[in-house]
């Protein structure tokens, strides 16, 4: 009986973190407004805010032409928009490049040095300059659309919102392997857990391609921190202040190349998220915090510290419950269950083999690698916390492969966009 209790309590977790979480937050939101409770409606809009758009881009100077015409081609007042671009310690004469776009660009600043300082110390170091009421961080290999900025502006109208997140967007080929697929499906859910969290109080956690914040806001971060947009974005939560989804302003970024980029990419996000739990155990405290602890805990903390050391306690429970029912002379109609428990844990598993076989390849076959990916994401948290363990974090950022993209591919492309 203790293992049958422990089996049904972990599946429990599992399920209800990935699943459950999702259900109970539709019936919350769904219940609110029923009941009329934090509907909320902008007032009308004022004057536009001067906004500062900070640009980190270490080594990025295959990039930086394109970012730099995406932000002049926003639809935003361009006489309050401003422009800071962070190359510290970059070798690849970026620093070089953007002076000579000084003449054209005049409201264009640049924030460059001869060391590496890392991610988190650039952006450190942009906000001391930041003068703007108003700041959106935005990465250099992204790309916006071109009502981003002033969707992001706009929800800062409602004096309770501290911080508004955008929308990671995945942009892929028809030709794209089987990685590519897994990321962009994986962030379709998650933009529809921050539609459902923001409706119910507020998004836990920022996506660092594009969100902004209020200037006076701003604490500054830790040196090793690995998630700065979301240690960022929790303690403006964790103030009182509300952070806000804007779906409409949206980042597009290439997927990893490979499963081996995608991997390391994920490990330090795992580990970052180790170190987050660590520094925010604050946020646990629900009878202070209230919403934001149901929501920090719910959607993070086992999804980070928990479920993915269920999945293989399941397997073997499962293992050692149907020997001792063999042993102990059991019901058929028991012994079947839990057979049948097995063979699907193992039919999952076998699944998502057969997705990491194919994983370079150009294939679409869902029933592979959904668990692949799936399998995949949970083990680079368990690599993170052994990562988190041996210590010896450093903040200093580690530019991330992207696939490229061909102009022969462009059109291809924008048709097969998922978020």
């Amino acid at each position: 009986m203790f293992l049958i209790t422990l089996f049904w309590l972990l599946m429990s977790l599992v399920v209800y973190t990935y699943l459950g979480y999702g259900l109970v937050l539709y019936a919350l939101v769904k219940m609110r407004r029923v009941l009329g409770i934090g509907q909320r409606v902008l007032p009308p809009a004022g004057e536009a805010a001067h906004v500062t758009v900070v640009v980190p881009a270490y080594n990025e100077i295959d990039c930086l032409p394109a970012k730099l015409q995406n932000c002049l081609a926003q639809s935003y007042s361009v006489d309050r928009l401003h422009f800071l671009f962070v190359v510290e310690g970059s070798t690849d004469g970026s620093a070089e490049w953007l002076e000579t776009q000084k003449r054209n660009v005049p409201n264009l600043s640049i924030l460059s040095g001869t060391q590496r300082l890392g991610k988190i110390e650039a952006m450190n170091n942009a906000m001391r300059l930041t003068r703007t009421p108003l700041v959106i961080f935005t990465d250099a290999n992204t790309t916006l659309n071109l009502e981003a900025v002033s969707r992001l502006v706009r929800k800062f109208d409602e004096p309770g919102v501290g911080a508004v997140t955008g929308e990671k967007r995945i942009q892929m080929e028809s030709t794209e392997a089987a990685t590519g697929s897994g990321e962009g499906l994986y962030w379709r859910y998650e933009s529809l857990l921050k539609r459902f969290d923001a409706d119910l109080h507020t998004i836990v956690g920022a996506a660092g391609e594009l969100f902004a914040i209020r200037t006076e806001l701003y604490e500054p971060v830790e040196a090793d921190t690995l998630l700065d947009d979301f240690m960022i974005s929790l303690r403006i939560a964790a103030r009182g202040f509300r952070v806000e989804y804007e779906p409409e302003a949206y980042a597009l970024e290439r997927p990893s190349p490979s499963i081996r980029e995608e991997q390391k990419r994920k490990v330090r996000i795992a580990t970052g998220g180790f170190q987050s739990i660590q520094r925010l155990t604050a946020l646990l405290n629900i009878v202070r915090y209230g919403w934001l602890s149901f929501q920090y805990i719910s959607h993070r903390v086992l999804r980070w510290a928990v479920t993915p050391f269920c999945l293989p306690l399941l397997f073997l429970l499962n293992i050692g419950i149907l020997a001792q029912l063999v042993l102990n002379d059991a019901a058929p109609l028991s012994l079947a269950f839990w057979g049948v428990l097995l063979l699907g844990q193992l039919l999952f598993y076998g699944l998502a083999y057969i997705g990491y076989q194919n994983e370079d390849r150009q294939t679409r076959w869902k029933p592979a690698f959904v668990p692949f990916y799936f399998v995949f994401m949970n083990m680079c948290v368990v690599l993170g916390l052994v990562r988190y363990w041996q210590g010896g974090i450093s903040g200093i950022w580690e530019k991330a492969a992207r696939t490229t993209q061909t102009a022969d591919s462009v059109s291809a492309a924008s048709t097969t966009q998922i978020g």
